[in-house]
């Protein structure tokens, strides 16, 4: 896998593509923030529909493998080990 590298210093133009990095990272901040909350609501319900019914609900399974995956692309962007912008700028990514 090549990832494009990252040159922070250097000329103008790439000042202002680091800027708009940095805007972009701080959007990513607040999504995976509100992903984890989610994460946890889905969690509880999953381990609420186990302890009532038995069984897991697989709607809630997929949903939680996605919202996971998501976070793992947020995190990799905001450590810049990857240049590809998770969702909503890029796809949401299957489970």
């Amino acid at each position: 896998m090549s990832e494009r590298k990252i040159n922070p210093g250097g000329q103008s133009g790439q000042n202002g593509n680091l800027w708009m990095r940095g805007l972009m990272m701080l959007i990513f901040i607040f999504c995976l923030w509100v992903a984890r909350f989610v994460l946890l609501t889905v969690a509880l319900f999953q381990f609420l529909n186990l302890l009532f019914t038995s069984n897991t609900n697989q709607n809630l399974l997929d949903f939680g493998l996605s919202l996971s995956v998501y976070q793992c692309q947020i995190m990799r962007f905001l450590t810049f080990n990857t240049e590809k912008q998770p969702y909503p700028i890029g796809d949401w990514p299957s489970s």
